[in-house]
């Protein structure tokens, strides 16, 4: 039996044990409650995005911006949060998001089967052509010219993608004033480019570059989040739903689209999702 020096002892350490358990849940539950989509920093949204291909994503005057960029700042304002953008190369994005570094991969990605084995994808936002920008005086006018031509295209995009699908051998470098110094460079015969990239480059080239071609990318256009982070992706869902609602979304379009059709049968946000 215990003297009552010892029992007293023993209850003491029992019930400050009963006390850490009890504030280590408050704690957790606590962080939780304010950190619920698993930010590396609460009420801050890191986005991996790109720096150089306007009019989707850019730096301007020092400052992130671009169609992707401007949209996720609006979805991101209806739940609370900030948006810390930070530059990096389409070809590590996805695996950035994937291990953390990142809480959103902004950069107009292409949905594909392939990807959503890295990542995990909100609704689509946007929908995209791809297009073929070659050196002024080329012969090349359409894509299925560019059999045995020495084309680039950025590493791990959609348009590497498609150039592999057609078996075009295709030059790959890392961002978008690669691809175009290959243009510029002669190292190249054909750049295929996201569409609206594509046209605005050969817009600021001073006529070396043309845009001759664009068809539809099927796969339409969403923000990365790490797989499994639900919440994540469901509140940027919700937050799509609500700039298209309010009008930014078609704003937003005509502002860095300017004259751009809408195809028919492409709807953002949770309308035009997969039933």
């Amino acid at each position: 039996m215990l003297s009552s020096t010892r029992a007293v002892t023993a209850s003491a350490v029992v019930l400050a044990a009963l006390s850490l358990t009890a504030c280590g849940g408050s704690s957790t539950g606590q962080a939780a409650a304010d950190n619920p989509y698993k930010l590396q920093q609460p009420g801050v949204l890191r986005t991996g995005t790109l720096t150089d291909a306007p009019p989707n994503v850019y730096i301007k005057n020092g400052t992130f911006t671009g169609f992707d960029n401007d949209l996720l700042t609006a979805v991101a304002g209806k739940l609370g949060l900030k948006v810390e953008f930070v530059g990096t190369e389409f070809s590590s994005l996805l695996a950035q998001v994937k291990t953390g570094k990142f809480d959103v991969g902004s950069s107009s990605i292409s949905i594909t089967e392939a990807r959503k084995k890295t990542v995990d994808f909100t609704n689509k936002y946007d929908f995209g052509f791809l297009g073929l920008d070659v050196p002024k005086g080329s012969s090349i006018t359409s894509f299925d010219q560019l059999a045995g031509k020495r084309v680039a295209v950025v590493q791990g995009t959609v348009q590497d993608d498609y150039a592999t699908r057609q078996n075009l051998n295709p030059v790959r470098v890392p961002d978008y004033n690669a691809a175009l110094n290959q243009l510029r460079a002669g190292t190249a015969d054909a750049w295929i480019t996201p569409a609206e990239i594509g046209e605005k480059t050969a817009a600021d080239s001073g006529g070396k570059v043309v845009s001759v071609a664009k068809q539809l990318d099927p796969g339409g256009m969403a923000y990365a989040v790490a797989p499994g982070n639900d919440k994540l992706r469901a509140a940027l869902d919700k937050g799509i739903d609500e700039v298209v609602a309010d009008g930014t979304w078609a704003k937003l379009q005509k502002q860095y689209y300017p004259g751009r059709a809408i195809p028919a049968s492409f709807k953002p946000g949770t309308a035009g999702a997969a039933k």
